[in-house]
C-alpha cells in the first residue's frame, strides 16, 4: 500500500480497522441479533451516521482527476489508502463496512441516481430497515443522513446489492447485481486485496 499509495496509506487503513471495531464494539457482540430484536432505530442510526461520517472525510475527486479514467470503482481500502474518491467509492465502502458489522444485505441498497442539483449522475447508499420501509439515504453530498422522501433532488434509476437489482419501478432481479461489470471488478479487486 505504501509503494502504490505513498507513505500515509498504511496509518490512514489503521484508522479506518480501527473504526470499524469501534462501530462493531457499539453495536454489541451480536450485532444482527441486536438490529432484528431492536424496536427502534436508534442502534441502526448509530451505525448508518458512524460509517456515513467515517467515509465522508475522504476527499472528493473525480475518477479523471485521481485514477486517471473516466469511470473507476474503488474498493474501500483504495478509497482510504488513496485518500479520495467519487460518490460510487463512499456508497461502495459504507455498504461494505455496514456488511461487515452484519447488518444484512436486504437492507442495503447502493443506488444509483440523478441528482438535479449537481446535474449529474450521482450514487447513494440507501438502507431499508423493513423491505416497504422509506429508506435512509447515506450520501457524501450531504452530511446529514435523510429518508428518501426528504431527497427530492435525488430521482433513482436503479439499485444493487449482493445478491440483486432493482429498477426503479421496483422491479428486481435475482442475481442481476452480477451483471454490473464494475460492481464486479470491485468483488474481484476486494477478493485480491484480502489474500495480501
Amino acid at each position: 500500500m505504501t509503494k502504490k499509495f505513498g507513505q500515509e496509506a498504511p496509518h490512514r487503513l489503521r484508522v479506518m480497522q480501527v473504526n470499524v471495531r469501534q462501530m462493531k464494539a457499539s453495536a454489541g457482540s451480536n450485532l444482527t441479533t441486536n438490529l432484528l430484536k431492536s424496536k427502534d432505530t436508534q442502534l441502526e442510526m448509530l451505525l448508518l451516521k458512524k460509517a456515513n461520517d467515517f467515509y465522508n472525510q475522504v476527499p472528493y475527486f473525480t475518477d479523471l482527476e485521481h485514477w486517471g479514467v473516466d469511470d473507476y470503482w474503488a474498493t474501500p481500502v483504495e478509497l482510504v489508502a488513496s485518500f479520495g474518491g467519487d460518490c460510487e467509492d463512499y456508497a461502495i465502502a459504507k455498504y461494505m463496512t455496514l456488511k461487515d458489522l452484519g447488518i444484512p444485505i436486504e437492507r442495503l441498497r447502493i443506488t444509483y441516481v440523478r441528482a438535479i442539483k449537481i446535474g449529474e449522475t450521482h450514487m447513494i447508499l440507501a438502507y431499508y430497515p423493513t423491505p416497504d420501509a422509506d429508506p435512509w439515504i447515506l450520501d457524501n453530498l450531504i452530511p446529514e443522513i435523510k429518508r428518501g422522501s426528504e431527497r427530492t433532488d435525488l430521482i433513482p434509476v436503479y439499485s444493487f446489492n449482493d445478491d440483486d437489482l432493482w429498477l426503479a419501478n421496483g422491479t428486481a432481479r435475482r442475481g442481476g447485481a452480477s451483471t454490473v461489470r464494475l460492481w464486479r471488478n470491485v468483488i474481484e479487486k476486494m477478493e485480491k486485496e484480502s489474500k495480501l
